[in-house]
């Protein structure tokens, strides 16, 4: 039984309308700056919505959390600003590229782009396994065991991508996520009770809750 839904993703930004910009593009989708510099990205159904976020902090090391897209050609997105870290050799299926601002991301060539360009949502892990049950066990869904030692979530309800995808890195989680995502729940509660760590409580400002889940990855409630 899920005790939380997917709401939609977040990105920090040093310039959101120029990251805003590339994403609308990479992704089809619809831009909007907004007064409080920052903005967000529309698509056909409030699920696809990406908060473009100003933050004065500047990328200082490899993203923990990254998005895999669909193109037609990786010269298409250097075309948008896009620059190439590494490209797709061996049995490899994909470039590594980054975004404007330097963040990572995948890319995997499509002949024929689908509506959802999002591919997957991918989160770096200690531990894999523990990471994709714990999100599993939040979205009500199954946690499927791939080849190379890395598990999957398919078909999470209302998420705009084929699956969210927990992969294996040495290194350790050391600061804030640029990029996360937002869910919505009857009750912060039963989140806390699961294991996520309480990080803020809505005040005056800010009417969601900011939480942690077991490997420091931060979210957002939205309850109500």
């Amino acid at each position: 039984m899920a005790i939380a839904g997917y709401k939609d993703l977040c990105l920090d930004a040093n310039d959101p309308d120029r990251l805003g910009v590339f994403w609308a593009a990479a992704l089809g989708l619809t831009w909007r700056a907004k007064d409080d510099g920052g903005g967000l990205l529309s698509g056909p159904t409030l699920r696809h919505t990406i908060w473009v976020n100003k933050v004065p902090e500047p990328k200082t090391v490899k993203n923990r959390v990254h998005l895999d897209v669909y193109t037609r050609d990786i010269a298409d997105l250097e075309a948008l600003g896009a620059t190439v870290l590494e490209p797709q050799v061996g049995k490899r299926t994909w470039t590594v590229m980054a975004d404007p601002e330097g963040a990572e991301f995948c890319a995997f060539l499509h002949p024929e782009l689908p509506d959802e360009r999002l591919y997957a949502l991918v989160v770096d892990c200690a531990d894999p396994e523990a990471q994709a049950r714990w999100w599993a066990g939040v979205y009500g869904v199954e946690a499927a065991s791939m080849e190379g030692g890395w598990f999957s979530l398919e078909a999470v309800p209302d998420m705009p991508s084929r699956s969210m995808d927990f992969v294996p890195v040495p290194e350790p989680k050391t600061v804030k996520n640029r990029v996360h995502w937002d869910v919505t729940v009857p009750a912060v509660a039963p989140l806390a009770e699961a294991g996520a760590v309480i990080l803020r409580e809505p005040d005056d400002d800010n009417y969601w809750y900011v939480l942690a889940d077991p490997e420091g990855n931060e979210f957002c409630a939205f309850t109500g």
